[in-house]
């Protein structure tokens, strides 16, 4: 058996997201349709992490199993031939050993929210970007934002539905910046809540524009209420940027 990783590109506008559904297509039927496709083989996937419907990825991180050895780049290369057309690109394929697992393995995630903050509309970037019509004030979100660096229960920031057996989580970084006319958040965790990071989003937008005060996300998240965040921030500006392992991290091995 030889256990390998994929680094994995994909625009998440066509997919209903990472895992495989019955209700439409997902990257990870894609990636396990173009892997039998090379060798005849059947694996599952295991992803680090389940991106929702229409959220993208720049350095996605799954592991399969195979009966064989393989040359990585030419797999690679195999399985970006077989994905087309489909917006899903394998960046690099890395033999691990037996024991790696792609979900339990990492030891942090990082995202990043972009907003585009202008009256016209987005054309080339439409559907990689949320577009806010309004001007938000990046300094004053990042300064209320540093209320959720740490460990907290972050009842008020998570979907309803969210299957975690624990709302409390650790947020090592949270930052925004201004470039031009996009807000950018940067965000890094070991993991996330469901919907954490657009929920976390929609509420600092709301400080942005000036419709909550500086200290109210920290009034959220004492009240542990998902009721009294601001709305989910839509996906089209989120993008899973990398995952971290011991020695390595995805963006640093394509």
């Amino acid at each position: 058996m030889t256990r390998l990783a994929l680094v994995v590109e994909y625009d998440g506008r066509p997919f209903v997201g990472w895992q495989r559904q019955d209700n439409g297509p997902t990257v990870q039927a894609a990636l396990e349709e173009a892997v039998r496709r090379f060798c005849g083989e059947q694996p599952v996937l295991v992803g680090a992490g389940r991106t929702d419907t229409g959220v993208h990825a720049a350095a996605q991180v799954a592991h399969l199993d195979l009966d064989r050895a393989v040359d990585p780049g030419r797999m690679r290369d195999a399985l970006n031939h077989h994905l087309r057309p489909a917006p899903v690109a394998v960046l690099a394929v890395r033999p691990m050993p037996e024991d790696f697992h792609a979900r339990f393995g990492a030891v942090s995630r990082a995202y990043r929210y972009r907003i585009l903050t202008r009256r016209a509309p987005p054309t080339t970037e439409r559907g990689l970007v949320w577009h806010h019509p309004n001007r938000l004030d990046a300094e004053v979100m990042h300064d209320a934002g540093q209320t959720l660096v740490g460990v907290h229960d972050f009842t008020s920031f998570r979907a309803v539905a969210c299957q975690a057996r624990s709302p409390r989580k650790s947020l090592d970084l949270l930052h925004v910046r201004r470039l031009g006319d996009v807000v950018e958040v940067n965000v890094r965790a070991r993991s996330f809540l469901h919907h954490q990071v657009r929920n976390i989003v929609g509420s600092l937008a709301l400080v942005g524009s000036g419709k909550r005060p500086h200290g109210w996300i920290q009034e959220v998240l004492e009240a542990r209420d998902r009721t009294q965040a601001g709305p989910t921030a839509p996906p089209d500006g989120l993008t899973l940027m990398e995952i971290g392992y011991p020695g390595w991290n995805s963006r640093e091995h394509r």
